[in-house]
């Protein structure tokens, strides 16, 4: 199956000047992803982009409120709908280039050749007056120049959504990844604890001669190596605290979320079939509309060659007597067509539809660069995700075996059946194996947030 049917059916459209794209330029979809587990969903393909509520997912309060203030003050999601209102205006001029303009004028001017008798100057000609024109669009120049431009409005809409799903999926990002951050640091710090308490057995030991200086020295180095480990870990959270505020469009100085048990729900995100991604990826639906724009340029260059057939009419007063000017006496019209055929411009027009047909060939191969990163991210994630369950699984069975081991390293320290080395050995592997099994967690949330942006935003 071809990738883009809707991109086929919008190219057999239109004028004839605009020409064919090559269909085999683009790439196919494939039958299943390859890093997929087969479950699949059928989505029905929407005419808009539409990412929705898919946070909802990970069923947490505080994520839901915090993509809601983003949502409504985040700058980029800002910028996106100022750009959007600029296409929508440009549209609209372009396609009132395609009906009748009216004017109403009105002057009054002194004029040399008409003398005032009385006085024996110039006298004041004065004219009112209503003008039509309409321009024969008999070559489609003005319909493609207006479709160009409602596409690229269209494109434009899709960036927006675009930029929305990529800021929902950063604020939730960002979010998981200090709750996860939040549960790293109550495990170091309770290490620290857990160091202090063989701290203060190594030190009443050391007094009462059981042991070694050197062995307080080296509880102590752990006790401090553990403490500056949190306050890492606390830097990076108020820095990530600190990137929150601006997705939410808040100052950092302002803006504090507390420490919180991670409870956030860890969803499973259906796939889809691989074309799903073409119906939902706002990206594809801006590279296609942009594609299809291209396209229609390259008919109205084309059109630049034909001839301009403008069609004039005037009607109004015009007297030397401002007094009489609106009498039947003054009044005056008159009707006029324009045909304009172009014979040499030292090659303007041609360099106006090479121009065209550049953009358009630059425009197709985005259009394919896109729809090839988004299977590649689709693919990504994932592989991701499968291969981020078999490793928590094995990081599983690692943290149960390091905390066996330094509880029998503990029981045994105390009974002085293994030396101090051996314990923080052991506590040292606990605290590394239970931090990676946290990373690995996050990873998980990370990289399901990412599938979620890769397919679009949504699913069924």
């Amino acid at each position: 199956m071809r990738l883009a049917p809707l991109t086929l059916a919008l190219v057999l459209a239109g004028c004839s000047l605009a020409p064919a794209i090559d269909t085999a330029s683009l790439p196919t979809a494939p039958t299943a992803f390859k890093e997929g587990d087969g479950r699949w969903t059928t989505v029905t393909p929407a005419a808009a982009p539409s990412t929705g509520q898919w946070w909802k997912a990970f069923n947490d309060p505080v994520l839901d409120d915090l993509v809601t203030r983003a949502e409504a003050a985040n700058s980029d999601i800002r910028i996106a709908a100022g750009r959007l209102a600029q296409a929508h205006a440009l549209a609209k001029a372009a396609d009132a280039e395609r009906y009748p303009q009216a004017s109403l004028d009105a002057s009054a001017a002194r004029v040399a050749g008409i003398v005032d008798y009385s006085s024996g100057g110039p006298r004041t000609l004065g004219t009112v007056a209503a003008n039509l024109g309409y321009e024969v669009d008999l070559f489609g120049k003005l319909s493609q120049a207006a479709r160009a431009a409602s596409l690229d409005a269209r494109s434009a809409e899709a960036l927006s959504a675009s930029t929305r799903l990529l800021v929902e999926a950063q604020v939730a990002q960002a979010y998981l990844g200090l709750r996860a951050l939040d549960d790293e640091r109550a495990l170091v710090r309770s290490t620290v604890g857990a160091y202090r308490g063989t701290l203060d057995l190594t030190e009443r030991r050391y007094r009462a001669g059981d042991v070694a200086e050197l062995d307080v020295e080296r509880a102590r180095t752990e006790v401090a190596a553990t403490e500056s480990d949190a306050l890492a870990l606390d830097r990076r959270r108020a820095q990530l605290e600190h990137a929150l505020a601006v997705l939410v469009g808040e100052t950092a100085s302002n803006f504090t979320l507390p420490p919180a048990e991670w409870k956030t729900a860890l969803p499973v995100i259906p796939a889809g079939v691989p074309s799903t991604v073409l119906t939902r990826r706002p990206d594809i639906a801006a590279a296609e509309a942009s594609m299809l724009a291209a396209q229609a340029r390259v008919g109205a260059a084309k059109a630049a060659w034909f001839p301009d057939i403008a069609l004039t009419a005037t009607g109004g007063y015009a007297s030397p007597d401002l007094g009489d000017l609106f009498k039947w006496s003054a009044r005056a019209w008159g009707v006029g067509a324009l045909f304009s055929l172009p014979i040499f411009d030292g090659g303007k027009r041609q360099a106006g539809v090479d121009n065209a047909k550049g953009g358009m060939d630059a425009a197709v191969a985005q259009y394919r660069e896109q729809v090839l990163v988004a299977f590649r991210d689709v693919e990504d994630q994932l592989g991701e995700l499968r291969l981020l369950a078999d490793q928590a699984q094995a990081q599983a069975r690692a943290v149960d075996s390091a905390t066996r081991t330094t509880a029998l390293s503990d029981v045994r320290y105390r009974n002085g059946l293994v030396s101090q080395l051996d314990l923080l050995d052991a506590r040292r592997s606990e605290l590394r194996n239970r931090r990676e099994a946290l990373q690995v967690r996050s990873a998980q949330y990370q990289a399901t947030v990412g599938l979620v942006r890769a397919l679009g935003g949504g699913w069924s």
